[in-house]
């Protein structure tokens, strides 16, 4: 069945830009990735994404979204519809995002991190689908997170709550993009398992097959770390236990029914997420916390964009009842 309401999704990446038109249901239609190239600055890379949009409404043939929901990571003002300083997009400071989609698609639009968004397509369609409490959390170019409590999304009171990307793992220990040192981010997202493992390279004499690439990315290191590499395998050893150790004290503080692992360093499949439970299981603290189910996300690459759909819908139906309550 054809929905009658589809809404524009607009997923603003740093590494890659993902526009969909997305029906009720959660499925995408007319979904169109191509890259950010942030260096080009925020004027030609938001004339792009919105190109995309207009793409993406023509391919899909529901004719005019009745919304338009955009993801984004941090920090920004959802309230404002503005991208006040997004880690991964350096130089885009308040940014009026939502004002400028609503004068371009002529129709109400809503921000939201990309993480929180992508905690709500996952607890509406996905993975947590039903749960209560349910965590999620990104490992990609960042590490963001998101969160669902008693059934409702949290969003905190500036609209930037779920950053569980900068919860110290390690003090004192690497610098991370927000500044400060330890985050989880700075050991578990993809960039920095690539650059730890450059790092290595640089810093002692080791054998390891990561010397033949000419660019380490954190995919060669998961598969050099399966096939035997040693210095691989520390890099990848460190991932998963900071991840696991951080995935405890979230477990311990939430006591969610689920946590959801997504991005793309979760493409390595059981190597990160079976150590990952494992650490969890042992180290949670007891009875019910030890029974938070921990998995991979079910909406796979476009769960932002799912999730930047949904926020649109929930935009158009607020809107539909505040208006109808009017008449």
């Amino acid at each position: 069945m054809t929905s009658q309401h589809p809404v524009l999704a607009l997923d603003i990446g740093g590494t890659k830009l993902a526009v969909a038109m997305v029906d009720e249901r959660g499925q995408t239609l007319g979904l169109l990735i191509e890259p950010t190239d942030k260096l080009r600055g925020p004027d030609a890379v938001i004339a792009h994404l919105f190109d995309m949009g207009r793409r993406s409404i023509e391919l899909a043939g529901l004719g005019s979204p009745v919304a338009v929901g955009i993801s984004c990571g941090g920090p920004l003002d959802a309230a404002s519809g503005v991208l006040t300083g997004p880690l991964h997009l350096p130089g885009w400071i308040d940014i009026p995002i939502v004002d400028l989609a609503r004068e371009t698609f002529g129709v109400p639009a809503a921000l939201e991190n990309d993480a929180t968004a992508a905690a709500l397509a996952e607890h509406r369609f996905g993975a947590a689908r039903g749960a209560d409490t349910a965590l999620y959390l990104t490992l990609s170019t960042g590490v963001g997170g998101g969160a669902v409590i008693a059934g409702r999304l949290h969003r905190g009171a500036a609209g930037n709550g779920g950053e569980f990307g900068h919860i110290t793992v390690r003090p004192g220990g690497r610098l991370c993009g927000c500044g400060r040192n330890g985050c989880l981010e700075a050991y578990a997202s993809g960039t920095n398992i690539a650059d730890r493992a450059a790092d290595l390279l640089t810093s002692n004499d080791r054998a390891s097959t990561l010397r033949d690439l000419p660019v380490v990315r954190a995919e060669h290191v998961a598969a050099a770390a399966a096939a035997g590499d040693p210095l691989a395998a520390d890099v990848w050893t460190e991932t998963v236990e900071v991840l696991g150790q951080a995935i405890t004290d979230l477990v311990n503080v939430f006591e969610p029914d689920v946590v959801v692992l997504g991005g793309g360093v979760t493409r390595s499949g059981a190597m990160l997420l079976e150590p990952v439970r494992d650490i969890v299981r042992r180290t949670a603290m007891p009875p019910a916390a030890r029974a938070a189910t921990v998995t991979l996300a079910a909406l796979g690459d476009v769960v932002c964009v799912v999730g930047a759909g949904a926020l649109g819908h929930d935009l158009s139906l607020r809107l539909d009842r505040e208006g109808s309550s009017r008449v």
